[in-house]
């Protein structure tokens, strides 16, 4: 019997069963173990602001290194690119919808008015230096919470709309009629991507998981991973990183902001599939950082 760590919110219950139906596919019983985050405990501090490493995968670390749980399953782009020592990642399972969404509360139109100094809510600090790149003039809110909570705080608000994940809303079954895919906006390394993680030492639930890896979304997945590392970003640093593979082809776009918007460095790059592909984020990175990303890097550093 396998424990999977989760925690309780929909969406995370939502992975946990996932993974829990492929176990069983390949012939594996397991149960569920609900364990809160810090994440979900403080809905009120923005996530730039709690020293957000590991924020949503810390307490499932604590709970699968004392043995209370044998995997956890987290929400990929939540996981720090350094993983907690003793743990390893066991399975990445296909990915998801990798776009961003707004959902707008009244239309559309204050897309289009150039005056129009609309009020967009969202955590993320990626989503907001990217909206302020492309929307200067608008004003952008907090908003935190599991996905019914983020979209019943802006029923009741005065907002203009929200940005959310793409998969978080079609997972739960959730996604309005009237988003619309913000198919401009490079998602967060790893979004839409589902990781399976094991202690090192339990040689039993990491050879059941790996039963469960696709290998073109962790090739991808850990390039993007890599552009992130590279560059010492996590949650509080505006770094979006996006691979996709065509034939025999690797493409990677990645893209630094400043928390305003105003400044960014961007960077595309195409490989061959084989020996060198694998280091196609570390590229990225390098690249990046030689053209000048560098100095974004240092102006959050000083802010923070």
């Amino acid at each position: 019997m396998i424990r999977i760590g989760t925690r309780d919110s929909q969406l995370a219950m939502w992975q946990a069963i996932r993974v829990q139906e492929l176990l069983k596919n390949k012939g594996f019983e397991s149960e569920l173990v609900l364990i809160k985050s810090e994440g979900d405990l403080d809905l009120i501090t923005p996530l730039y602001e709690m020293g957000v490493q590991g924020v949503f995968t810390r307490t499932l670390d604590s709970a699968l290194l004392a043995g209370r749980i044998d995997i956890a399953v987290h929400s990929m782009k939540d996981v720090p690119t350094q993983p907690a020592k003793g743990i390893v990642a066991a399975a990445v399972l296909e990915r998801g919808n990798y776009i961003d969404l707004l959902v707008p509360k009244n239309g559309t139109a204050f897309l289009e008015d150039t005056a129009s100094q609309a009020l967009v809510a969202t955590s993320s600090i990626r989503r907001r230096a990217q909206w302020l790149h492309r929307y200067p003039q608008h004003n952008i809110t907090n908003l935190r919470g599991n996905v019914n909570t983020r979209l019943r705080k802006l029923a009741e608000s005065d907002w203009d709309g929200a940005i959310f994940a793409a998969a978080g809303l079609e997972r739960t079954e959730l996604r309005p009629a009237n988003a619309v895919s913000l198919n401009w906006m490079l998602p967060a390394p790893a979004q839409g991507a589902i990781l399976v993680v094991c202690r090192e030492d339990d040689a039993a639930s990491l050879e059941a998981c790996s039963l469960l890896n696709h290998a073109e979304t962790a090739i991808c997945t850990k390039a993007e991973r890599d552009f992130l590392r590279v560059l010492m970003g996590g949650c509080s640093t505006p770094i979006s990183a996006l691979a996709e593979i065509s034939d025999d082809t690797i493409r990677f776009r990645g893209n630094i902001f400043s928390y305003d918007g105003r400044d960014h460095f961007s960077i595309e790059l195409d490989e061959k599939l084989g020996n060198d592909a694998g280091d196609i984020g570390i590229k990225a990175g390098k690249r990046i950082l030689e053209a000048g990303a560098h100095k974004i890097i240092e102006q959050i550093r000083k802010s923070g």
